[in-house]
Order: structure tokens, then C-alpha cells, then sequence
């Protein structure tokens, strides 16, 4: 899940905003199927398309002192008073880890084609390097198998934040040697598992876990970085993603695919002309400057450089070339706009408007509505860097849910936001802009980061104190959306 986008935008109007400023004067395992006869719809998703479920590791897991598992980053921070908003920990979550035969069986009677899912480094990788754990692969090989078994594809992520914590100990992502340690621990997974596992994304948000972990100590390892070091964080998650796709081409089965899963900062034009919608192309090349934009062109942005002055990142040509290894794919994880824009004629050719104080959200205060996110981000993306191959690898929203009195989960705020989302990203597609899938966030409500257990995201609604699972109302909508493929 990406964080606060109030305060992602603060941190991107730090790191950017100046010139902006400048410029800018019902049952446990069922859902309804389709009606039979239904006709397939004229505003429909390309033939092929994609439709799947998303959860992390530490999110859904638990059993984190099971089968050989190494602390994480997130097993410390959690521990340390006032991190989490309700005191609670990942280490029994949804029990994923034990339950994953149940999961499947939910996903299956969605109609889902695939499932993203990530690898726990420290499960693996106790130490973070080293001597692997077989009983940590053990557990990937039962689930992979579970999947294939019911006609779902699996789609691995080989980080989801939770860095090994022997890492950390000896400077975390500050450190190149994290960043070298994890293309060796991609090695073998790639190794170990692309006999099943095809399509294999390297690291999820950059710009989250860099930001929230390592500048405002919201998320694990809890850091406040200074702009130098908290620069040169940056580039070795880059470079650690770079270092991951060579070692996924080198180690893999022939025909594995390997790409970012991103949660891309996207500018819209505020007013849909022709020169807004260039506005908005540069607003988004620089807002991702140190992450996509990076990967995508095997450069930093001037403006970047020249803001970060003294405090820009060490890096070499070698450095470069490795962190824009060609990929596959690119993964974008969409919730909400980060700002609107209007061309302007003074450098460096777009203004910034103001978020208004009005603007309404979901659960989450940072989850504002903007579904035109889901049109514009992936149309960027293909327009800046010519992607040939995009896919929606999150995006799902907070809602009250609640069960009702007669036990279900009637999450219509949810189901109103996917609907919104889904026609833009239609109409996307519908352009051409080349979407091949979705993965909606998530399968299951589960550990929702700093705000524990207080926030949901899930399709499927977990009651924590019995474990038992009740798919929503959103459960059955997406059900209908992968049956018409289209949006229902």
C-alpha cells in the first residue's frame, strides 16, 4: 500500500516544488456469477486482459517466527511504542502463511487469473545473505503449486519492505552492500522458482518505503534522513532494482519477464488541451525523477541534480547503465492523483494548482478521489518512456466495512470507487495505451502498515480475533468485472 499522499505530495514538494511554486502564480467462498446470456459490453477491456488480487508478505503472512524465518524491519519497528496507531504487529495477521489453501479457494471463486504475492527476504534469507532456508522456499513452492493447481497465474514481487533485519544492522539501504546483497538473493530466487513463477517484479514503491522509512521515520526502519543520505537511499533502491532484473535474466528460466512495480507520481492536466496534457508529461517525468524516470531513461533528471546540489546522490556511468536494465514491464500502482496542472510559459512549463481543502476521500484521509489517476498514469508512462507492457499492479481504496446485522459487508463506497476507476482505465486501453492487467489491492484486509489493523483494504473481510473470512459486496462486483471484462 502507498502512505499518506498529503504527505507524499509535502515530500515531493520538497524535493521539486520550488520550481513548481515558481511557475505557478455475502457467503464465506461465493460470489454471484453472471447472469447467463449476458452480452459482453461495448466498453470492454482488450481481449487477454489481466485480472487478479495483491497482498505483501508481512501484510498477510504472520507465522513470522515459523520455518526458519528471520526478523525483519517490520518485526523491530513494530515492537517500538507508538509506531503503530493500534499497537499491533504483523506477526499473526491473516495467518496467510497457514490459511493460503483457503485464500486460493477465494480468489478461484472471484474468477481471478493471477495473484501477486511477494517473497519474505528474511524467510529465505534469515541473515539477508548467506545460507538460504529451504523451509522459507517450502512454504512459495505449496503456495505457487496451490495456484497453478487452480488455474491462477503467479506473479512473485521480490520486496514488499520487509528488509531482513541482520541488514539493517549493518546500514540498511544505505549501505551498496544491501543493494548488491538483494541481486543475489533475486539470483536465487530466480533460480529456485521460475520453473512456475514467469513473471517476477523486482521492488514495490521505491518512493514509499525511501521516503517514509528513511525521511519522515513513518514507516520501518523509522529514519529521518538528512537530504544527502536520504539521496543516496534512493539510488541504491534503484540500483538494487536494476541489480535484481540482471540477476532475474542471468538465473531464470528462458521466457521469464521481470519489471518495477512503482507507485508512480502522476500529474493531470487540469483542463484536458494539448498543452496541459504535455504539462503534465513533464510534471511526471520530474516528480518520479529519482525512481522511474531513473530507470526508464538511465539518467537523472537535470532539475533533480541541480536541486539536490551538494547532496545528490554518489553514483558512477556502470551505476546507470545497470539501474535502466531493460525490463519487461513496468508496474504501476495508482490510488489517487498527486497534483493538477495548467501549462505555463515560464520554466519549466507547468504550474501546480493547490489541492482544494474540500476534496473528498475515502477511509484513508490521503486516498482522495481522482479516479482519472487510472487513465493518465499509465498513458504517461507509455507516452514518457514508450512501455510497451503496463500493469495495474495496485489499486483498491479504505472503506467503512462493517457487517451488517445480517452478516455481510455491503462496502458500496468501495465497489462506487473501483467502478469510477475501472472506466477510465477502460478508456485507456480503449486508446490504446497498452494495459495488459490489473491486480486489485488486496485479496484479504490485513495489516495495514502504521495503522495496523485499523484501516481495510480487503475484498474479502477478516474477522482478526476468529480469522474467518467473508467476501463484500466488492467480492461479487469484481467477480462481475472479470466475468464481462469490462466495467460493471
Amino acid at each position: 500500500m502507498p502512505f499518506d499522499l498529503t504527505r507524499r505530495r509535502a515530500l515531493l514538494t520538497a524535493a521539486g516544488a520550488t520550481a513548481l511554486a515558481a511557475t505557478a502564480a455475502g457467503s464465506a467462498h461465493t460470489a454471484p456469477r453472471s447472469s447467463p446470456g449476458t452480452r459482453r459490453p461495448a466498453a470492454a477491456f482488450p481481449e487477454g486482459f489481466r485480472w487478479g488480487t495483491a497482498t505483501s508478505s508481512y501484510q498477510v503472512e504472520g507465522a513470522t517466527h515459523e520455518a526458519g524465518r528471520g526478523p525483519s524491519i517490520w518485526d523491530t519497528f513494530t515492537q517500538q511504542p507508538g509506531r503503530i496507531r493500534d499497537g499491533s504487529t504483523g506477526q499473526v495477521s491473516v495467518d496467510h502463511f497457514n490459511r493460503y489453501k483457503e485464500d486460493v479457494a477465494l480468489m478461484k471463486s472471484m474468477g481471478t487469473h493471477t495473484y501477486r504475492f511477494s517473497i519474505a527476504w528474511p524467510r529465505v534469507f534469515p541473515e539477508g545473505s548467506g545460507p538460504a532456508n529451504p523451509k522459507g522456499f517450502d512454504f512459495y513452492d505449496r503456495l505457487v503449486d496451490a495456484l497453478l493447481a487452480a488455474g491462477i497465474e503467479p506473479y512473485a514481487t521480490l520486496y514488499h519492505w520487509d528488509l531482513p533485519q541482520a541488514l539493517q544492522d549493518r546500514g540498511g539501504w544505505e549501505s551498496r552492500d544491501t543493494a548488491e546483497a538483494f541481486g543475489e538473493y533475486a539470483a536465487l530466487v530466480a533460480g529456485k522458482l521460475t520453473d512456475r513463477v514467469r513473471q517476477i517484479f523486482t521492488l514495490n514503491e521505491m518512493q514509499t518505503f525511501v521516503e517514509q522509512g528513511h525521511e519522515t521515520g513513518n514507516f520501518a526502519p523509522g529514519l529521518k534522513l538528512p537530504p544527502g543520505r536520504l539521496n543516496q537511499v534512493r539510488h541504491h533502491a534503484a540500483l538494487a532494482h536494476g541489480l535484481a532484473v540482471q540477476a532475474v535474466r542471468a538465473n531464470g528460466r528462458r521466457g521469464t519477464r521481470v519489471g518495477p512495480a512503482e507507485n508512480i507520481a502522476t500529474a493531470i492536466p487540469a483542463v484536458e488541451t494539448m498543452e496541459n496534457i504535455r504539462a503534465a508529461e513533464l510534471a511526471t517525468r520530474e516528480l518520479n525523477a529519482p525512481y522511474l524516470t531513473v530507470m526508464m531513461e538511465g539518467r537523472y533528471t537535470d532539475a533533480y541534480l541541480a536541486r539536490a546540489g551538494r547532496d545528490a546522490p554518489r553514483f558512477t556511468e556502470q551505476d546507470l547503465r545497470t539501474i535502466s536494465s531493460k525490463v519487461d514491464f513496468v508496474g504501476l500502482n495508482v490510488y489517487a492523483p498527486t497534483q493538477y496542472v495548467l501549462a505555463s510559459e515560464a520554466a519549466p512549463g507547468y504550474a501546480a494548482l493547490p489541492f482544494p481543502s474540500s476534496h473528498p476521500h475515502m477511509a484513508s484521509s490521503w486516498l482522495t478521489l481522482g479516479p482519472e489517476a487510472l487513465y493518465w498514469a499509465p498513458r504517461h508512462a507509455a507516452r514518457l518512456w514508450q512501455v510497451k507492457n503496463i500493469f495495474i499492479t495496485e489499486n483498491g481504496a479504505s472503506a467503512a466495512d462493517q457487517p451488517a446485522p445480517d452478516g455481510a459487508v455491503y462496502d458500496v463506497d468501495r465497489v462506487m470507487y473501483l467502478r469510477n476507476c475501472l472506466m477510465h482505465l477502460q478508456r485507456a486501453t480503449a486508446e490504446g495505451v497498452p494495459v495488459r492487467g490489473y491486480f486489485l489491492w488486496s485479496l484479504l484486509d490485513n495489516f495495514e502498515w502504521a495503522d495496523g489493523y485499523a484501516t481495510r483494504f480487503g475484498l474479502v473481510h477478516v474477522d482478526y480475533a476468529t480469522q474467518k473470512r467473508t467476501p463484500k459486496l466488492s467480492a461479487a462486483f469484481f467477480r462481475e468485472v472479470i466475468a464481462r471484462n469490462a466495467p460493471a
